[in-house]
């Protein structure tokens, strides 16, 4: 049998820290090794119980969520710790400031349960957490941003089929759909995404997003 999923709740609202703890503590695969409600605690408390997942709050006092997710996904001592954002204000600055500093995905907190619990279960089998729907939305508030976009310059050299599934990735396709598109098996998008994410430094599908917006490959 699997060790339990081992998991540190963050949340500067007393109730919301309660209930996703008692939720997740009610899940016979995983175990709240500790609380927190902010940022430094936060810090100071992974960094003592080393968990396999990390659902941080972005608005806290003292050290917000995208600072702390910057220091925990920084720490040598903890390359293993996963970091999924909490919010109540869906795509906002905040969040893609926090996927910037290494989370792998965000999660509403109004999230029905029992779609929590398969996040965290999604996260740990290490897939993206993000599915095309939300993807497509985050396409949507960087096709709509007016800040500058870098030049190619800063992306890493990519073969032809690589910028293929990224520029797909990026127009919110799912693996299946790419696949159809390129006449290629969904196991070698899967294989193409891994790889690109290498390159990227990225750690979820979502950074793929990021990456070809800021890089100017998608548009």
């Amino acid at each position: 049998m699997n060790e339990p999923v081992r998991v540190v709740v963050v949340d500067d609202q007393e109730l919301v820290l309660a209930g996703f703890a008692a939720l997740l503590s009610g899940a016979p695969d995983m175990t709240v090794v500790g609380q927190a409600r902010q940022g430094e605690e936060a810090v100071r408390l992974v960094r003592a119980t080393r968990p396999d997942l990390v659902l941080m709050d972005v608005r806290m006092p003292v050290l917000d969520g995208i600072e702390a997710t910057r220091l925990i996904r920084a720490d040598p001592g903890l390359p293993d710790t996963r970091v999924v954002i909490l919010t109540t204000f869906g795509l906002d600055e905040y969040v893609f400031g926090a996927l910037r500093a290494g989370a792998v995905g965000f999660l509403l907190k109004d999230t029905p349960p029992e779609e929590l619990l398969r996040a965290v279960r999604v996260v740990m089998a290490g897939d993206s957490l993000l599915s095309p729907s939300i993807t497509r939305r985050l396409i949507e508030v960087f096709a709509g941003s007016p800040a500058p976009v870098p030049g190619r310059a800063a992306m890493p050299v990519l073969t032809d089929r690589e910028a293929d599934v990224l520029t797909l990735v990026a127009r919110g396709l799912s693996n299946a759909e790419i696949a159809a598109r390129l006449q290629i098996g969904p196991a070698t998008v899967k294989t193409y995404v891994s790889r690109l994410l290498t390159k990227l430094g990225g750690t979820a599908r979502v950074h793929l997003v990021i990456a070809a917006y800021e890089s100017g490959l998608a548009s």
